[in-house]
């Protein structure tokens, strides 16, 4: 059994062992196989993905077994290692790792815990399931399994009816995705006559300007292919239209919020458009509209991002609008760029989340960032870690130097290859420049909020629970958070300005902050290096011209003269990104500490837009116009109408009732006296002599 075997198949076997034992062995027992099962795959990870940067590793397949054979389909069961596959490897199990021994301190008073490690374990495998696929059918096995095991986690506190609606909603808005996935598949084994992603990849080239039949009219096959699988990236990486699941999903404990934004579920379709980026690369049109998708979602997940008074969802739409990066840096060709800020993306964005669990720890599972204020003095491990997250992804970095923060290496670069990409990228280029403006802006309106200023915990009704609990009082749920009122003012709860709240806060309330566990901090430290080093050290081979293309070694479209041109653009393009992060953290300065008064000012002044970016754009009550009432409506006239008022009226009820009514009538015949019978005799004989007679 070869190494690759190991990291995929240890986290199911831990998934199954956890499971299964459940509280057999304790809690504890199954903790530790899950944990130390992760920590392993992650070591074995970095051995292969090293040998890929020293240039010693060649793509190879491990085989497994014959899975499917019907007929002339021989479908295997292979595990494909590449440098494509290695960097995944990397970034699922370690986050992976650090998200369970985060999970030991986050999850301590969960009755479920096993179950909840088993999940999470079963998560993992079916990401590296994904990413490992030589076939198609094999990548879609994991993309359901990400997809169950996402519904599991989302809805792991299934008696609160939130969490059952979120996990239904991001199961369904992904089955929409992955039904154009499937199809995209069905279309490229019509086309290709076979599923191997290979063999696909090597004939794509020779489908250009091809059509096939589709929707009763004939369009380019590439297209038509390539388009069909995006809407199954869309789904699964929540871009513009399928992207409503994805905040939601906060409604999972916080090491699932880490896990599923930063390094697996929802980097799944970024890794499918690369992995089949030569296909993609016949399609003009389809890397057009890979283009303007990403774009759109990069601008309108940062909008919404700006006045989100939830500490998880502020961050699950920059997840939301970092994943739109790394989509129009695919679109325009530059997908080692993508896959770059993938890679980064996952160690600051990890770190983010776990910092606002270890925040959310400390606010006894308070989530609002009204309610905050004054914590770094409190969590200073936690305020320094989410620090240098903000600074990763803001992307705080000296140009001159070349050196900064995870973020100013790789989404920098992004704008500079849309710039390069010629006319096709300077609108990607524009929106990313301004979406890079608004996430500075709402990162550090993070910050600020949640560290800084006078503390506004008085108001929090968690931090009111857990004085009465500290007094004796019980019954709050540790985990449920009950969603405050939205406010006019995005940026603060009312009378939180003056040092007589702040007196109230700390001393009429009596709550103190307190810092996370040690076993929590860990992964923050380690993904506080990510998000410092990542950038600087893995550059030279992820984008660094002909040693990037050394690196990927075929394992995705790698356009040598684009990375090229990256490093030619005009210095002010070079400096946009820098420039406009400075621009946002200055506004939100202002906004939030100089002038705190500022932020409900605006708020006031736009009542309208503050509004139709509160309520995100109203796509959620949209859709329940447009596809939820009339589903439901449909549904009770099938119920009513056809179910109760025809099939079983005229079927089982119906039956039922004649039934009935022959016993009844039989009944009344039954009377009991001698004559009545005699009588009936009489007819009955009569009857049968003249039948007789008359035949």
């Amino acid at each position: 059994m070869s190494a690759i075997h190991i990291v995929v198949f240890l986290p199911l076997l831990a998934s199954i062992v956890a499971g299964l034992a459940n509280r057999a062995f304790g809690i504890a027992v199954p903790k530790i196989i899950t944990t130390a099962g992760l920590l392993l795959a992650a070591g074995l990870s970095w051995s292969i993905f090293i040998p890929f940067l020293t240039g010693t590793a060649q793509a190879n397949v491990a085989p497994v077994s014959t899975w499917i054979l019907s007929g002339g389909m021989d479908i295997a069961w292979e595990l494909r290692v590449d440098a494509l596959t290695a960097v995944m490897l990397v970034v699922i199990t370690s986050v992976s790792a650090l998200v369970h021994l985060y999970s030991w301190g986050y999850m301590s008073e969960d009755p479920d815990q096993p179950r909840f490690f088993s999940y999470l374990s079963l998560f993992t495998f079916a990401m590296l399931m994904l990413v490992t696929a030589n076939n198609l059918v094999q990548m879609f096995f994991g993309w359901e399994g990400v997809g169950l095991a996402s519904y599991l986690l989302i809805g792991f506190w299934f008696k609160k009816p939130s969490a059952n609606a979120a996990a239904i909603k991001a199961f369904v808005v992904n089955r929409v995705g992955d039904l154009g996935f499937m199809l995209g598949i069905f279309g490229t084994y019509l086309v290709f006559g076979t599923i191997s992603i290979p063999a696909i990849l090597e004939a794509a080239p020779t489908m250009a300007g091809s059509t096939i039949g589709f929707l009763w009219f004939r369009a380019d096959t590439m297209t038509v292919l390539c388009l069909l699988l995006f809407v199954g990236a869309m789904g699964k990486s929540a871009q513009l239209g399928l992207h409503t699941w994805l905040p939601d999903a906060m409604e999972g404990p916080t090491p699932v919020s880490a896990l599923i934004h930063a390094a697996t579920m929802v980097t799944a379709g970024v890794f499918m458009v690369c992995r089949l980026s030569p296909m993609f690369e016949t399609s003009p049109t389809a890397l057009a509209v890979v283009t303007a998708v990403g774009a759109a979602t990069c601008l309108f997940a940062a909008t919404i991002g700006l006045v989100q008074t939830d500490i998880k969802r502020v961050i699950a739409y920059s997840t939301c609008s970092q994943l739109g990066y790394m989509f129009f840096a695919a679109g325009v060709g530059a997908y080692g760029t993508a896959m770059f800020h993938l890679f980064t993306h996952a160690f600051f964005k990890a770190l983010l989340f776990l910092g606002a669990g270890s925040v959310i720890h400390a606010m006894h599972h308070e989530q609002d960032m009204r309610f905050y204020g004054g914590l770094r003095k409190h969590i200073p491990i936690t305020f320094w870690a989410m620090m240098a997250g903000t600074l990763a992804i803001t992307g705080v970095g000296i140009y001159w130097l070349h050196a900064g923060f995870a973020g100013f290496h790789s989404k920098d670069a992004i704008l500079e290859a849309a710039w390069a990409a010629g006319p096709r990228g300077y609108g990607a280029f524009y929106v990313g420049t301004f979406a890079a403006l608004l996430t500075s802006f709402y990162s550090w309106r993070l910050m600020f909020l949640t560290f800084f200023g006078a503390p506004r915990w008085a108001g929090s009704e968690h931090i009111q629970h857990a004085v009465h609990d500290a007094h004796g009082h019980h019954g709050a749920d540790d985990h449920a958070h009950d969603a405050h009122p939205a406010a006019e003012d995005a940026g603060h709860a009312p009378s939180t300005h003056d040092a007589h709240a702040s007196d109230v806060a700390e001393g009429t309330a009596g709550y103190h902050p307190h810092e996370s566990p040690l076993v929590m901090l860990i992964p923050l430290i380690v993904l506080t290096v990510g998000a410092v080093a990542a950038g600087y050290v893995f550059n030279h081979w992820f984008i660094g011209g002909d040693a990037g293309e050394g690196f990927w070694k075929g394992s995705l479209f790698y356009n040598e003269h684009l990375m090229h041109a990256m490093h030619d653009v005009p210095l002010l393009v070079k400096l946009a990104a820098t420039i406009v992060m400075l621009v946002g953290l200055i506004s939100a300065l202002y906004v939030y500490i100089l002038r705190p008064g500022t932020a409900a000012a605006i708020a006031d002044t736009f009542r309208v837009l503050h509004s139709f970016l509160l309520n995100k754009w109203y796509f959620d009550e949209l859709y329940h116009l447009i596809f939820v009432r009339p589903a439901f409506a449909l549904g009770r006239f099938f119920w009513k109408r056809g179910d109760e008022q025809t099939i079983n009226r005229f079927g089982p009820d119906g039956s039922a009732a004649l039934v009935g009514l022959s016993s009844r009538l039989a009944v009344r015949m039954q009377t009991g006296y001698l004559y009545t019978y005699a009588f009936v005799m009489l007819i009955g004989l009569t009857a049968a002599v003249t039948w007789a007679i008359a035949s």
